[in-house]
């Protein structure tokens, strides 16, 4: 089975790899997509011992957050149009979480949507999509 990573941002960047990802699926024989949603995490806030305590809480409630807005409807979208898929949500940073769950389902690629944000944050540190482009262990196609 060909497995295909798909970076979903909840914006129409995530919408355009998922068709992109969905025309792959129709052409690629047994293969399944899998759908990833990264809810990012700071290493640089710190936080009080009461804080640290409800951060599990709020990270639970992020990711079934993300799960019911974002992945289930497109794997409920791509499932109506006979496409094999899966979706989940993890905590982190995009770009490692995205290279690892390719390594860990050993996907033959990840696709994710080239977002217009040229932010300052962007220009000064590179956007998630760079890193992942210059880290990945699988090839990255970047939809524009």
């Amino acid at each position: 089975m060909t497995t295909l990573v798909i970076g979903l941002d909840g914006h129409e960047s995530g919408d355009r790899a998922v068709e992109y990802g969905k025309r792959m699926a129709k052409l690629i024989d047994g293969s399944e997509l899998l759908l990833v949603y990264v809810v990012e995490w700071s290493p640089y806030s710190f936080q009080t011992p009461e804080e640290n305590a409800e951060r599990h809480k709020r990270r639970e409630q992020e990711i079934s957050t993300a799960m019911e807005r974002v992945v289930n409807p497109s794997v409920e979208k791509l499932k109506k149009d006979n496409v094999k898929v899966r979706g989940l949500v993890r905590h982190g940073h995009v770009a490692d979480i995205l290279n690892a769950i390719a390594k860990e389902e050993s996907a033959e690629q990840i696709i994710v949507g080239r977002s217009s944000g040229q932010g300052l944050a962007s220009r000064l540190f590179g956007s998630a999509t760079s890193n992942l482009v210059m880290s990945a262990t699988v090839p990255v196609t970047v939809v524009s």
